[in-house]
């Protein structure tokens, strides 16, 4: 891999392995704000269905677009139908830290989440809190700028650029590129040859409508947002990474509900993988079920000048990724952003493997990070 573009890799991990006190603040990829919020069961345990070694499953996952496995397993129904008669009960979160708190309480046993509050949880709880077992989706966070302001990358030195939250996943990101075109930002102050303003994602097109800010390193949808207001893409992430994929999602468990419940979690991945099949197979319904279990959890749907672009920007994979969340890592101790973290044991990907295998899929790989 190319020194700049594996240099470009430690943004997602950074925020996620960035120093720990940045990320207890700020560990959120995907999320707006930091509450969860119980949901109503979208389907129900069949008739006579066969439990499986737990009653219920609590899985977690944020109403966003990167989520969209697990909006979609939810509202379709798909994860359910997996589990048989053991209950999918569903919680939803808007920031990294709320549910990783929440899966070390056993407040939820499975959870959609990015790659930073992943990595910072396990790393703080030595290893012994959760694995990632799966993947989910890879993409959609964009640099969108004023056009009238900025009409080139190299325009970007002098400017006030939005990133959601400091040393969150794409805040990373925005200060690792900038240090890679020579440029100088006090990390913590978000001072220097870029002005870097943390706003939070939900008010951030009203800051650019006001032109208090002149572009945003930022995911989707709030990309498109900024977007539909009249910016512009000046940079597509996927572009700095090797054939365009980048971990934004992934799927986690407790390791000691991997333990107790290995059926339960056989059931919930083999669900995710269907999922991920139906959504690549049939893009359009299946974003449609995504915006209309958005609609149900926030009241309002994404309108079309959103969501389309949007949704054409994430890609939606059963594959980890795990190299380029192991490059992130490498890349985030480089740069002195925290001490070298132990990621060994982060991954077990047995399960899904085996799930892939009886799909007629290839297996994937831990980049070496497998629990032994």
């Amino acid at each position: 891999m190319p020194a700049t573009t594996r240099s470009v890799a430690l943004r997602r991990g950074l925020a996620a392995v960035t120093a720990l006190p940045l990320l207890a603040l700020a560990a959120t990829a995907c999320g707006y704000g930091s509450k969860a919020d119980d949901s109503s069961d979208s389907a129900a345990p069949a008739a006579g269905a066969k439990k499986l070694s737990a009653d219920t499953v609590k899985i977690g996952y944020f109403p966003n677009l990167t989520h969209a496995t697990a909006l979609i397993g939810d509202q379709q129904g798909l994860l359910q139908k997996e589990l048989g008669g053991t209950k999918a009960s569903y919680a939803q979160f808007n920031a990294g830290p709320s549910e990783i708190e929440a899966l070390n309480s056993g407040s939820i046993d499975i959870g959609w989440i990015g790659p930073s509050p992943a990595i910072n949880g396990y790393t703080k709880s030595q290893g012994k809190s959760l694995r990632i077992i799966g993947g989910s989706a890879s993409g959609g966070v964009k640099l969108v700028v004023n056009p009238d302001k900025i009409k080139t990358l190299d325009d970007v030195k002098g400017k006030k650029i939005a990133t959601p939250q400091l040393g969150n996943t794409q805040d990373v990101a925005f200060l690792n590129w900038i240090a890679e075109k020579g440029w100088k930002v006090e990390a913590q102050s978000g001072k220097g040859d870029v002005s870097v303003v943390r706003t939070d994602n939900k008010i951030t097109p009203d800051a650019y409508k006001s032109g208090s800010i002149d572009g945003a390193w930022v995911p989707e949808p709030t990309a498109s947002k900024l977007v539909a207001e009249g910016g512009k893409v000046l940079l597509d992430e996927s572009d700095l990474w090797p054939d365009k994929k980048f971990v934004i999602t992934n799927i986690i468990v407790s390791q000691k509900f991997l333990s107790e419940h290995p059926d339960v979690v056989e059931a919930v991945l083999r669900g995710a993988v269907k999922t991920n099949a139906w959504i690549n197979a049939n893009p359009d319904q299946a974003k449609e079920a995504a915006n209309a279990k958005l609609k149900e959890l926030s009241g309002k749907a994404l309108p079309a000048e959103v969501i389309d672009p949007a949704w054409k920007s994430i890609q939606f994979t059963d594959d980890p990724l795990a190299s380029t969340l192991d490059t992130e890592a490498q890349h985030a101790v480089k740069a002195g952003l925290l001490e070298k973290p132990d990621l060994q044991g982060i991954y077990d990907l047995t399960t899904l493997n085996k799930v892939l295998k009886a799909e007629g899929k290839p297996a994937v790989a831990d980049a070496g990070l497998g629990a032994k």
